[in-house]
């Protein structure tokens, strides 16, 4: 049997009170589950027996903050049953199975529906839960792939570059989700129906391109890398080596930040080269000398309290520690373990991480006592099968 873990994590934030379901997985389904518990919500993370596979340990799991765990085996004969008892009782379950799996296991959209109308079921896929790759295996780089947007980031004579898994699982993938739940809650409330949200990485993905395919049909974005305002193309939008090894980033679009990057770097003489495009190869060669002339920490100096929109490029270890950053708080520190804090801010419910990760299984006990499911503890003193 297990032992009760973390404190109720209903507290703080704008969504305290709702109830959230996440049967365990990987990627952009906890990380969105993540996002609801850091508003506020009470999420329930349903863990497999052995762990989700994610290959660090568990304490270490940020996605897994603000929440509590049970165990919960599916493929028991008491599985199914216990993940229903939590969907009657739950305003939101979000699973990232293939499409198909939960239906199999007896936990997808009718199974829950039939004991809960007003539930929100939130589905996170690659691929969505139709079309010819609907059963494909698949990970972020290959979803982002077949969008156009990573055909987008790179210089023109590379590979294009990955973005780690930020564009794909998280922007397109879980921030619809989450985005998909939050609105599907607000209809159930006004109308008591509940629904199905289908948060597929390649809709959200093709999605955050809206204002390049926009820009692409006025003739205003060429449909190739490292040629573009917004894609490196331009010499005063990307980034500079300095003599150090380090790198700045420069984004002074327009005329009077660029001005102002131009003084400050020592190159007025090339202000009309802006709008010029036969020039700027050659902006391009005299800025990155200049910068090449002095270290990060010297450029940083020079472009302090200016308005020329330039940046150091700061390493993920660095970056807790910038002066701006760390006064707002954007980073913050729970069980020793330096991380993000919870966003956006809000005024009147404001947010915090109130837990560290959730340990699998932990929070049994109190999970049953506070949503009324003695039989989850029950479960756990009775064999499979007994």
């Amino acid at each position: 049997m297990t032992t009760a873990g973390t404190p109720r994590t209903s507290g703080n934030g704008p969504l305290s009170g709702v109830r959230v379901v996440e049967l365990a997985g990987i990627g952009p389904g906890p990380f969105a589950a993540m996002l609801l518990a850091d508003l506020g919500a009470d999420v329930v993370r349903v863990d497999r027996p052995g762990g989700p596979g994610l290959g660090i340990d568990p304490a270490y799991d940020v996605t897994n903050r603000n929440k509590r765990s049970v165990v919960v085996d599916l493929k028991a004969p008491h599985g199914p049953a216990r993940v229903l008892d939590l969907a009657e009782r739950a305003d939101v379950l979000i699973e990232g199975y293939r499409p198909g799996v939960a239906e199999r296991l007896g936990v997808g959209p009718d199974a829950c529906h039939a004991r809960n109308p007003r539930l929100v079921y939130g589905r996170m896929t690659g691929w969505g839960q139709e079309g010819p790759l609907a059963d494909r295996a698949g990970h972020d780089v290959a979803y982002i792939a077949l969008t156009g947007t990573l055909g987008m980031i790179g210089r023109p004579d590379e590979p294009p570059a990955v973005p780690a898994n930020l564009l794909g699982d998280y922007a397109g993938g879980s921030l619809y989700l989450v985005v998909g739940v939050l609105a599907a809650l607000h209809h159930t409330r006004a109308t008591g129906t509940g629904q199905v949200v289908d948060a597929a990485i390649v809709d959200g993905t093709a999605h955050l391109s809206a204002m390049i395919h926009g820009m692409l049909a006025a003739g205003g974005w060429q449909d190739r890398r490292g040629a573009n305002l917004l894609d490196g193309g331009c010499p005063y939008y990307g980034t500079y080596e300095t003599a150090d090894g380090g790198h700045m980033a420069v984004g002074a679009l327009e005329t009077r930040f660029y001005e102002e990057f131009l003084h400050l770097l020592g190159l007025d003489e090339l202000a009309p080269a802006r709008k010029d495009w036969t020039r700027w190869g050659e902006l391009r060669e005299r800025v990155a000398t200049r910068f090449k002339s002095r270290t990060r920490a010297e450029w940083t100096a020079v472009f302090e309290g200016s308005d020329a929109c330039v940046a150091p490029v700061l390493s993920l270890s660095e970056a807790p520690h910038h002066p701006h950053l760390a006064a707002r708080g954007t980073f913050t520190d729970h069980g020793g373990i330096t991380q993000p804090a919870p966003a956006p801010r809000f005024s009147e419910t404001p947010t915090t991480v109130r837990t560290g990760p959730a340990l699998p299984g932990t929070d049994t006990e109190a999970v049953a006592r506070d949503w009324g499911i003695p039989d989850l503890v029950n479960d756990d003193l009775v064999p499979d099968g007994g």
